[in-house]
C-alpha cells in the first residue's frame, strides 16, 4: 500500500498517509481543518504485508543446504576428500 506525502497549503502542515491506489486524495488538513491539502510529488513509500516479503523467507530458497562434508571440505584441513573419522570407544563385556 502506497504512502502519500501531504502538505496544507494554507497552514504548512506536513502529513504522511498510507492509502490504497484507487483512493481519492485527502483534502482537508487535520491541524486547520481547511479543505486545501496538496499531494507532494516524490518517491511513494509503500508497505508490502504478508508472508515471502522478508529477506529471510528467500535465504535459501532453492539451495541445496550444505552438508558437513562440504564444510569440511572448504576448510583446509583435509587435501585426500575422505570423510574423516570419529574415534570410537569400546566397551569391555565380561
Amino acid at each position: 500500500m502506497p504512502i502519500y506525502e501531504y502538505q496544507c497549503a494554507t497552514c504548512g502542515h506536513p502529513l504522511e498517509a498510507m492509502q490504497k491506489i484507487s483512493e481519492e486524495p485527502l483534502k482537508k488538513c487535520p491541524e486547520c481543518g481547511k479543505d486545501s491539502l496538496q499531494k507532494l510529488i516524490s518517491a511513494a513509500g509503500f508497505q508490502l504485508k504478508g508472508t515471502g516479503w522478508y529477506a529471510t523467507d528467500f535465504r535459501n530458497k532453492g539451495k541445496p543446504p550444505e552438508t558437513k562434508e562440504k564444510a569440511d571440505s572448504t576448510g583446509g584441513s583435509s587435501d585426500s576428500g575422505e570423510k574423516p573419522v570419529a574415534p570410537t570407544t569400546e566397551t569391555k563385556t565380561s
